[in-house]
């Protein structure tokens, strides 16, 4: 992130509150946007806790892998919030949603083939991860409920980016919030009120993500329709969408597969320790998503920058998010440290669960100030759009965690050894991020990023 020669100290204060307007416009509003989906999974992992520790096992395998299932399509908002963002930053405003449209038709299509996938290998998924003989009825009934809610999430995923790319936080945000409160409050009604137990927890989650898709999609074409973009899906425009996210589901992929070793290690060893496993991987997936939204805010502040032909603009708050981004990381470790009292007992009332809980939560904390600078920075290398490297370097991350967090049982190991290799994870991470952000050569300006840069 090597710059010219330091500013003024009058300019650069101004610099330094413009970028901070800026980030705080779209990261205080994509903040609450971001925790909804880890806060969908806390809630039913609170409710689904009290009927018993095999229910709460098998959601925990069961969310890890409904999870990956629509995570690995995240590109369908990170690459779409990036190339709207450049033609934003172009004046573009029909071509910037004509492009957003595409990236929603892809979700669909992708969706219904996912859907497809997990209602056939739903009893194998749960075998496959370590689901004990007690957890995995559990984890197939979630699963299968859950997977007709895919479609629309992924339409939500490329929706969402849309509004991202537009510089528009603050609907998402809404949308969010209506979101989870309907998500919670259907949770309860069919797990206790209905009787359903996790069965019940897995239709109120459905009936809220189709809520929320519904929504996103009657924003979308308002505004495609206000700007004369057409709303018919067009091939060449899909396949366009489909290559410029490859590299980064590739990305994706790696990191999902990070998470799923990760599941499966703890599931193996025991009902207790995968329990709480699902407890820290949903507040690491939390704080996670906090984070995120400073590098949501960077990739569309980002994207715009360089659309706009102004790279020092760029590079400038690429630096000031940074910054934010270690300050945020040092406050959210604080925070799980003194607030482990008051959360433990929300999830569990089992002793052996809450033992395991607590050291790793210690590990969790530790490692945030670490995890704010790699989610800020792969969030400015997504806006510019440099996903190739993106997935050089996750599959390189991979290759370092795998083996560690393989040797864990074998060691002895238990869940908090786990979580110091998903902290030596982060750390490789944040080597791979800082080095091509010092490099400066994922600086390409213009409408469109070219395939060749």
């Amino acid at each position: 992130m090597d710059g010219p020669t330091a500013p003024a100290p009058e300019l650069g204060r101004r610099g330094l509150r413009r970028h901070d307007r800026e980030i705080l416009a779209l990261a205080v509003p994509a903040f609450g946007a971001l925790v909804a989906e880890p806060l969908f999974v806390m809630a039913d992992s609170a409710i689904v806790g009290h009927l018993g520790t095999p229910q709460l096992a098998g959601l925990g395998v069961a969310a890890a892998l409904l999870t990956s299932a629509v995570s690995v399509f995240v590109f369908l908002a990170y690459a779409t919030t990036a190339a709207v963002a450049r033609r934003v930053g172009a004046g573009d405003l029909p071509a910037a949603i004509r492009q957003g449209m595409d990236g929603i038709w892809l979700a669909l299509i992708l969706g219904a083939a996912v859907t497809a996938a997990v209602l056939l290998a739903a009893p194998a998924l749960a075998g496959l991860f370590g689901s004990s003989p007690t957890a995995a009825p559990y984890a197939v009934t979630y699963l299968r409920i859950s997977a007709l809610g895919i479609p629309a999430m992924l339409a939500v995923l490329a929706a969402t980016g849309v509004l991202r790319g537009l510089q528009d936080t603050r609907t998402p945000l809404l949308v969010a919030v209506g979101g989870f409160a309907a998500n919670a409050a259907l949770n309860v009604a069919l797990v206790y009120g209905a009787g359903l137990g996790i069965a019940g927890s897995a239709w109120g989650t459905v009936i809220a993500q189709c809520a929320m898709a519904a929504v996103y999609l009657a924003v979308v074409v308002r505004g495609a329709r206000r700007h004369g973009a057409s709303l018919r899906p067009d091939a060449a425009g899909i396949r366009a969408c489909a290559r410029a996210g490859a590299p980064l589901l590739v990305r994706t992929l790696s990191l999902r597969a990070v998470l799923l070793i990760a599941t499966a290690v703890a599931a193996r060893l025991g009902d207790e320790d995968i329990a709480a496993h699902q407890v820290v991987l949903t507040l690491w997936s939390l704080l996670a998503y906090a984070l995120d939204a400073i590098a949501i805010a960077g990739q569309a502040i980002i994207g715009r920058y360089l659309g706009a032909d102004d790279p020092a603009g760029a590079r400038a708050a690429c630096r000031r998010m940074v910054q934010w981004g270690i300050a945020s990381g040092l406050v959210l470790g604080l925070l799980v440290v003194a607030g482990r009292p008051l959360f433990v007992p929300l999830f569990t009332s089992d002793p052996a669960v809450r033992d395991a809980l607590l050291p790793a939560l210690l590990v969790v904390a530790v490692s945030q100030p670490v995890a704010g600078v790699v989610f800020v920075l792969d969030g400015v290398l997504m806006g510019a759009g440099d996903g190739p490297y993106l997935a050089w370097a996750m599959l390189a991350t991979l290759g370092v965690f795998a083996p560690v967090a393989l040797l864990v049982p074998g060691l002895g190991g238990g869940l908090t050894a786990l979580w110091w290799a998903m902290t030596l994870m982060m750390a490789v991470r944040l080597v791979t991020l800082w080095l091509r952000a010092r490099s400066g050569r994922w600086i390409v300006t213009g409408a469109v990023r070219t395939s060749g840069a």
